[in-house]
């Protein structure tokens, strides 16, 4: 559960604890008492990050308010890894369990591919995904160029090898975004053993001696108290799972000293080795003025959209993009290209008016690690959100090797003939840039990539916070269930993977109930 999204399905009746009871049948009863302060509701969290010393200022980090999560505002962009990701996470933190030929066919149970199939995809799951139902021109001239520059031709990012340049896969159904809540949850809704809450805030997890019993949470101005008879799982992500351990007295106890709550459970690692992946854009002016995405979202082509399910609504703007390798020094690809004909990321603060390209740079396995921390034992507080970018040099290196690498594909033909100058960096001539221009270019414009993970890690270490069947070191029947269990980011989109851990961890309950 995290502050502000509906607890997780488990009814809520007045009615007293039964003993003994299943997964899908488990039974509670609620409390309510007022509170003394409101809860305030939105569509977004509206985080920010505290200053970053090494970009000069802080981070927008969009974190939505809705069922299904970032699934129903992100990209669509359906990615999974690479192989070393999973056997890293085996071999180095001892997450046994969670090697690649493990999750694969987690992976696969989750998926209805409608093009592919086995070994690498499924055709049954409840998450839909499908090649884009409109790709722009632009972007067909640029994985033209990308081959042209060097790269392998892939259209499938998520089957034997991620490298290479081609057309992203996009988590639709029918050319219409398919997020985990048209996937899993809203199949649901009808069971009378789920109950959802919407607008509601948790504020902490029950604790009994060193047993989870369940979670207090406002809603309406009231706040109410949930008790589980079997566990509660957390699922807040990586900002919101630590931030509700924290305020439940499960962290740092020195740190929690220091803003006012009492220590419960002895877990050094909660919030500590957050991590992030940045998106820096280039962006060039074209020459078909008035033919890019934006541009073509008119009134009939929305109309040919909710009739067929394709043309340029059907675009998730990041069309196309690749994988490869800058620096040659580990054993999968370093850098991810991202994007289409349109503005796609501009630090949320410039949006050009004229017909523009972007391609997006993103370091798939930043070193820096930051730190999520609470601001104050008010659950309605943000918390503190430090992700160091760029403390360490070499990811400032190596995005600007992966910028370097971006524009030698746009020289390449049949893309160099749709350009028309340079829009960001506002250069005429990106070769005269020396690497003082770029590293200034990276930290004005970088952007999150919208992927922070590893907050609560996995793994049997002194920082690790849940074993490898995601249970909470030091506290029974407490389960986190996100992106905050990955001890090191997958390089690529993390939509796909943080559902297959869901999805593996049903096995793990379903064993255990």
């Amino acid at each position: 559960m995290r502050p502000g999204r509906p607890a997780q399905p488990r009814r809520l009746r007045p009615r007293a604890p039964a003993r003994g009871g299943r997964l899908g049948q488990r039974r509670g009863h609620t409390h309510t008492r007022r509170p003394r302060d409101a809860v305030q509701v939105g569509g977004d969290w509206n985080y920010r990050t505290v200053a970053q010393s090494e970009a000069g200022r802080t981070f927008y980090w969009p974190h939505e308010k809705t069922l299904g999560g970032s699934s129903s505002t992100n990209v669509m962009i359906y990615i999974r890894r690479n192989r070393y990701d999973y056997d890293g996470w085996r071999d180095h933190f001892h997450a046994v369990g969670r090697g690649y030929d493990d999750v694969l066919p987690y992976f696969v149970k989750s998926e209805a591919h409608r093009r592919l199939g086995p070994p690498y995809h499924g055709k049954d799951g409840p998450l839909h995904v499908e090649d884009r139902a409109y790709t722009h021109e632009l972007s067909h001239a640029w994985l033209a160029s990308a081959q042209q520059w060097g790269l392998e031709y892939n259209d499938d990012f998520a089957g034997r090898s991620p490298l290479g340049a081609g057309p992203y896969q996009v988590t639709c159904h029918d050319g219409r975004r398919w997020s985990a809540a048209d996937a899993y949850l809203r199949p649901a809704l009808s069971r009378p053993n789920l109950a959802t809450r919407t607008r509601a805030l948790v504020t902490r997890i029950l604790l009994a001696g060193s047993r989870a019993t369940g979670v207090s949470y406002v809603v309406n101005g009231e706040e109410v108290t949930a008790y589980a008879d079997a566990e509660v799982l957390l699922c807040g992500g990586a900002v919101n799972s630590p931030q509700l351990l924290l305020l439940s007295g499960i962290g740092p106890p020195d740190e929690l000293r220091e803003v006012g709550v009492e220590p419960r459970v002895p877990l050094t690692g909660v919030g500590r080795n957050l991590q992030d992946q940045l998106l820096v854009p280039l962006v060039w002016e074209t020459r078909e003025a008035g033919d890019v995405v934006l541009d073509l979202l008119t009134p009939a082509n929305l109309a040919q959209w909710r009739t067929s399910g394709d043309g340029p609504f059907a675009s998730n703007y990041g069309e196309v993009g690749a994988f490869l390798t800058v620096a040659g020094s580990g054993p999968g690809p370093d850098i991810q290209l991202t994007g289409g004909p349109t503005a796609l990321i501009l630090s949320g603060e410039e949006v050009p008016r004229r017909s523009v390209f972007t391609m997006n740079a993103t370091v798939l396995n930043p070193f820096a690690r930051g730190s999520i921390r609470l601001a104050s034992a008010d659950p309605g507080e943000h918390p503190l959100i430090d992700p160091r970018y760029f403390d360490d040099p070499a990811d400032l290196r190596l995005m600007v090797k992966g910028l370097r690498s971006a524009v030698g594909i746009a020289r390449c033909p049949p893309f160099a003939d749709h350009l028309k100058r340079p829009y960001l960096p506002d250069s005429a001539d990106l070769d005269h840039l020396d690497q003082a221009d770029w590293e200034h270019h990276v930290r004005r414009w970088s952007a999150t990539c919208y992927h922070p993970v590893g907050t609560c890690p996995m793994g049997e270490g002194e920082e690790s916070v849940v074993n490898p069947a995601l249970q909470v070191h030091g506290v029974d029947c407490l389960r986190v269930v996100d992106a905050s269990v990955m001890p090191t980011v997958t390089s690529g989109n993390t939509n796909a993977p943080t559902m297959m851990i869901a999805e593996r961890a049903t096995d793990h309950i379903l064993s255990e109930a």
